[in-house]
């Protein structure tokens, strides 16, 4: 009987720890996801977008400016403005290097034909021509700005007073095709074929005891917000008549999608010589001024300094402005403030107060 008892009491025991194990067992199970669920789980937490932390977009810091163009740079801006002396005769077309300059006052030299003074600073290509003579008045307009002056001849009255100390000068009548400051090219024949190479410029100053280096005043320039905020008539095209014959008319046209306009004169695109790439500037400055003949070749005096009427041309709109010279350059008013240019590239073109500026310049012509 005792012996009975013990069996039963044995299987008994066995029953119970066989029910703990598959309890423990089935626990197990139940806490541990299936491989499935694993994967699943991992595969939704790979697809939820990190919070990533926001990206601050800093404006570059550039330490100078380019005193012309108001374009920012980390190169040193301390050497000298060169101002060159184009010719714009149609027999000088198209010009080499034109488009490299940051500033271009266009005058009139004798008779109907304009001239350029071309200034160069931020941009300096290898050749720009053909160059031409010097005038009283070119070489002012490049005083104001402190630059080397560089021309190919002059009438004496005119050298002599450049000798006496006018403005820092080089005259290609003495370097003549000596292959380092003037070259004559065999393209075009004299005196459209005067060339000059900028790279030589400072060290044949330097020679001659001019400073290469300058302490820039830049020209006053708009910031983003003022050029969103420009206000003026539209202004798609500019015609500026010099004289009643067609080849004497200059026209700028306007790319809304580059925001520049292109130069046309003649008729004919304004392009490099080498590159054929088009004339485009930024700002076109219209200034209305006296005129008087002075000689029998018809070279003129011209008043850069008493003031008058203009147009500012920019962004494809027009401002009727006034002008006044000081220290030498030629700022646009209106309302009695001085107004900035866009950054980039600016064309001034003087007009005589005979006929006038309304009747010489044309905003969006037919």
């Amino acid at each position: 009987m005792r012996k009975s008892l013990g069996w039963v009491f044995l299987l008994m025991l066995f029953i119970v720890s066989a029910c703990s194990v598959d309890q423990i067992a089935n626990k197990a199970s139940a806490e541990k996801p299936a491989e499935g669920d694993v994967k699943e789980h991992s595969k939704k937490e790979m697809e939820q977008p990190k919070e990533e932390t926001p990206v601050v977009e800093q404006e570059p810091e550039f330490k100078n400016m380019y005193p012309l163009t108001g374009e920012k740079t980390n190169d040193d801006v301390s050497h000298r403005i060169m101002a060159v002396m184009v010719n714009n005769h149609s027999y000088a077309r198209p010009q080499s290097g034109l488009n490299d300059a940051d500033l271009v006052y266009e005058v009139l030299a004798e008779g109907s034909i304009t001239r350029f003074v071309a200034f160069y600073h931020s941009n300096q290509p290898e050749v720009v021509g053909p160059v031409r003579s010097a005038r009283e008045y070119y070489y002012t307009i490049a005083k104001g700005y402190n630059a080397i002056y560089l021309y190919h001849g002059a009438a004496e009255y005119i050298e002599n007073q450049l000798k006496a100390g006018a403005i820092d000068h080089l005259n290609g009548m003495y370097y003549d095709n000596d292959r380092n400051l003037f070259k004559r090219e065999s393209f075009r024949s004299a005196p459209h074929n005067s060339y000059i190479l900028l790279d030589a410029v400072y060290d044949i100053a330097k020679q001659k005891g001019y400073e290469v280096t300058n302490n820039h005043e830049p020209l006053p320039f708009l910031t983003e917000d003022e050029i969103q905020s420009l206000d003026g008539q539209e202004a798609s095209s500019v015609k500026i008549t010099y004289s009643d014959t067609p080849q004497e008319t200059v026209t700028f046209k306007y790319n809304p999608e580059e925001e520049t306009y292109a130069r046309f004169n003649d008729g004919e695109a304004t392009v490099d010589y080498h590159t054929k790439e088009a004339t485009t500037v930024d700002n076109i400055f219209i200034v209305e001024t006296g005129h008087r003949v002075i000689d029998s070749k018809l070279r003129r005096d011209i008043d850069l300094n008493s003031g008058g009427n203009g147009y500012l041309i920019q962004k494809g709109q027009v401002q009727q402005v006034t002008w006044k010279n000081e220290d030498g350059r030629t700022y646009p008013f209106k309302d009695g403030k001085k107004l900035g240019f866009v950054p980039g590239k600016t064309w001034v073109n003087v007009v005589p107060e005979q006929p006038g500026i309304s009747q010489s310049v044309s905003i969006n012509p037919q």
